[in-house]
């Protein structure tokens, strides 16, 4: 079973946290962080990009413009083509679905997979409070600082922590999400993660379904 290092906000080692080795320690599937990254970014995407492209999209008459022969012009059927202005469009975008389907399985073996690859980088952090006593962005800055974080960072709470969410929503490269709201492309968004042992708790409860 895996030990984490607890610190305190001081950066003390003060304990260790037991974590699931389920969870923590699970082997890494690579092609499933990589669909659950696409499935996330493709949802990002509006689909709603539209073109006219067919006839029937276009307002005009269907009347062709001039006679076949005689009058030295290109031959032209209808002013209504994609080689006129006004025209439709040939092969232009039309609204679709980019929705990706991924299983709830995958997405929790996905979700181990990359918790457990920051536990390898050491690149996850148990503090055992992240509590501010007001929601000022020095405070956050000097928590940072004692415990010696310099990456992009994700803070990962257990419940609502509205001092922390305020003092670091100024900070760049410095983010606060919920145990519920913990995806993949978050934590590779992110150098280092940063908890307490009651998220350790939920995110173990969440992903040993």
């Amino acid at each position: 079973m895996p030990e984490l290092n607890l610190v305190d906000i001081n950066n003390n080692k003060v304990g260790t946290v037991q974590a699931s080795p389920k969870v923590f320690e699970s082997k890494i599937y690579e092609h499933l962080v990589h669909h659950y990254t696409i499935m996330q970014l493709a949802r990002r995407r509006s689909g709603t990009a539209s073109t006219k492209s067919s006839y029937g999209e276009i307002s005009g008459s269907g009347k062709k413009p001039w006679k076949q022969k005689g009058t030295g012009r290109a031959r032209a059927g209808s002013t209504r083509s994609a080689l006129w202005r006004g025209g439709m469009t040939t092969f232009g975008p039309t609204p679709r679905d980019f929705d990706i389907k991924l299983s709830k399985k995958n997405k929790r073996l996905a979700l181990r997979s990359v918790l457990t690859e920051r536990v390898q980088q050491n690149a996850f952090h148990v503090v055992d409070k992240l509590t501010l006593d007001q929601p000022k962005t020095k405070d956050a800055v000097q928590l940072l600082k004692k415990l010696e974080l310099t990456a992009k960072i994700l803070f990962v709470i257990a419940e609502k922590n509205l001092n922390l969410e305020l003092a670091v929503r100024n900070i760049p490269n410095v983010d606060v999400l919920h145990v519920d709201g913990l995806n993949v492309f978050d934590i590779l968004n992110h150098g280092s993660l940063v908890c307490t042992p009651e998220a350790v708790k939920k995110i173990e409860e969440r992903l040993t379904v």
